[in-house]
């Protein structure tokens, strides 16, 4: 008798993209050279996050015909190229800001746990060969983690060019997880 549990070539190619997208995230978001100014510490790591979103969306284009979720994926692909765009603007000028550092610190271990929670929410989604389904478990903590990310940046001194920006991020990823959450629940209403 054939296992019908196993994963699929495209599954396994899927997963295979993701895990290394989601590898390569880490590695830059843990990696980025932080410095005295919450502003631009949110940026260095915000830039990683947006790219992986983009990798993601492009990974799952290949292997979903979801008309859905390749909307989805079109779109934030087309929002992070956008924000990364804007957030490369305000870099420099953001860096100039130094923040107080019981700021700095008390910034920093919340990002930091916010990112942990997101890490391992995104690669703890069950492995299948619904990848659309895959897809909306793996993003949807990653776009929770961005909207959290924001709100935390937003509770501290920080440069006047980028709180527009923030602002517009949070917003964005309450929209898209809300879409997010949508989609799932059609896809598993439809699979009873």
């Amino acid at each position: 008798m054939k296992n019908t549990c196993l994963l699929s070539e495209d599954s396994k190619t899927y997963l295979c993209c993701f895990y290394q997208t989601l590898d390569g995230m880490v590695q830059g978001m843990t990696t980025a050279g932080l410095s005295r100014s919450i502003s631009r510490n949110f940026v260095v790591q915000a830039l990683p996050h947006h790219r992986a979103a983009i990798q993601m969306s492009n990974n799952v284009l290949r292997f979903t015909e979801n008309p859905a979720v390749r909307r989805l994926a079109q779109h934030t692909i087309r929002q992070c190229s956008q924000n990364i765009d804007l957030m490369q603007d305000v870099l420099e000028p953001c860096a100039q800001l130094a923040s107080p550092q019981t700021d700095l610190r008390l910034y920093q271990r919340r990002t930091d746990l916010i990112c942990r929670d997101m890490y391992a929410k995104m690669g703890r989604a069950p492995e299948s060969n619904a990848l659309a389904r895959l897809f909306l478990l793996q993003m949807l903590p990653h776009c929770l983690g961005g909207q959290r990310m924001a709100e935390n940046a937003l509770k501290y001194d920080i440069c006047t060019e980028l709180v527009p920006i923030l602002r517009s991020l949070r917003a964005q990823q309450r929209q898209q997880a809300a879409q997010m959450r949508a989609l799932l629940e059609r896809m598993d209403c439809q699979r009873r």
